[in-house]
């Protein structure tokens, strides 16, 4: 007969998984805050009521994205792919 396993049989190797941080993301955009808990780590620290968080600076989040909000902006691909142009020759050498 099998014997069920129980709790005490399973172990989980500690060194192997991330550790969960309290990270506070801004959005560039509307300058909303988002308080969470992320593996993410970043060199901006900010301690806010005793807690200290993770500073991630995004420049769109569900905030400010489109998708979300449901506004329609201009984007300016013939802009964009003059730019790509420029930069393509630059690397190139100028010639084309």
């Amino acid at each position: 007969m099998i014997e069920p396993k129980t709790e005490s049989t399973f172990t989980v190797k500690s060194e192997g998984h991330p550790s969960l941080n309290d990270v506070l993301f801004i959005d560039v955009a509307t300058s909303r805050k988002f308080f969470t808990k992320s593996t993410l780590k970043a060199q901006r620290k900010e301690t806010i009521d005793g807690i200290e968080y993770q500073v991630v600076v995004r420049d769109v989040t569900s905030d400010s994205h489109p998708a979300y909000t449901g506004e329609s902006r201009l984007v300016d691909t013939a802009g964009r792919i003059e730019k790509f142009s420029n930069k393509f020759k630059r690397v190139r050498g100028g010639t084309k």
